[in-house]
């Protein structure tokens, strides 16, 4: 579904992303982690034209992205990401609209959308008619995850998407995801620094560092069979975590 072939990225001098290719099948959630600075948001936003390659093809249902004018690719295109960047002068209702009226929909079609994917958030219809600023963090982000679905996409890119949340509402929010996306077969390209978080939601992980494609493979295969000596210290951070809270519980009280 999403092809990304001897793909690459500079400004300038500087090496964003070098000779990446990549493959996500119809359906399938691919993560891509690592540092700051490791290519994973520019590699993101190639895919739907926000930033252009420097060299190589990006496909999207075997057809080069350059195709499409960009803002007629990016409405085919869901996109989500940590910032939200809802419109605070429009109602959530109308914030959830944009992608569909853009698409020409009939109004009564784009209000279905909207209570349709209301509900699949679990938001109270009520909601539809409030301005952003009026909803806690997270019914923002489901928000914001709702306006990227209204289209009926595909393709989903989500760059950080739980990532300034507090930790419950982040854990209950990747959990009603993961349901979503299985239950609507959309392919997404995920973006998370947080190794953990793409153990959880991933069917495979891609690690990026300086920008190269460090190593592939699903979770228990990354577990299992690190690669490179970052995707080994990278993998070791969950498991410390995991021994440690272990240590704990085994101490007994106090």
């Amino acid at each position: 579904m999403i092809e990304l072939e001897g793909v690459g990225r500079r400004w300038g001098d500087v090496v964003a992303v070098e000779d990446l290719s990549l493959r996500v099948a119809a359906g399938e959630l691919l993560a891509l982690v690592g540092g700051s600075g490791s290519g994973k948001t520019t590699t993101l936003k190639m895919v739907n034209r926000l930033v252009e390659p420097t060299s190589g093809v990006v496909r999207v249902a075997g057809r080069d992205v350059r195709s499409l004018p960009g803002p007629a690719l990016r409405r085919r295109i869901g996109y989500c990401f940590q910032q939200i960047g809802l419109f605070p002068h429009l109602t959530v209702e109308e914030n959830i609209a944009i992608v569909p009226s853009l698409l020409g929909w009939e109004p009564a079609r784009v209000r279905g959308r909207v209570a349709e994917l209301l509900a699949l958030m679990e938001l109270p219809a009520e909601l539809a008619g409030r301005a952003p600023a009026s909803l806690s963090g997270g019914q923002q982000q489901r928000v914001g995850i709702a306006r990227a679905l209204a289209g009926e996409p595909e393709v989903l890119l989500m760059d950080e998407p739980f990532g300034a949340l507090d930790p419950i509402t982040r854990d209950v929010l990747q959990e009603r995801f993961q349901e979503i996306r299985q239950q609507l077969g959309i392919t997404t390209l995920f973006v998370t620094h947080d190794l953990s978080e793409a153990l959880r939601l991933a069917d495979r992980i891609a690690v990026l560092a300086g920008g190269r494609l460090l190593q592939v493979g699903t979770p228990r295969e990354l577990l299992r069979a690190p690669a490179h000596p970052v995707v080994a210290r990278l993998v070791a951070t969950p498991r410390r975590q995991a021994e440690a809270v272990e240590a704990l519980l085994e101490d007994g009280p106090g």
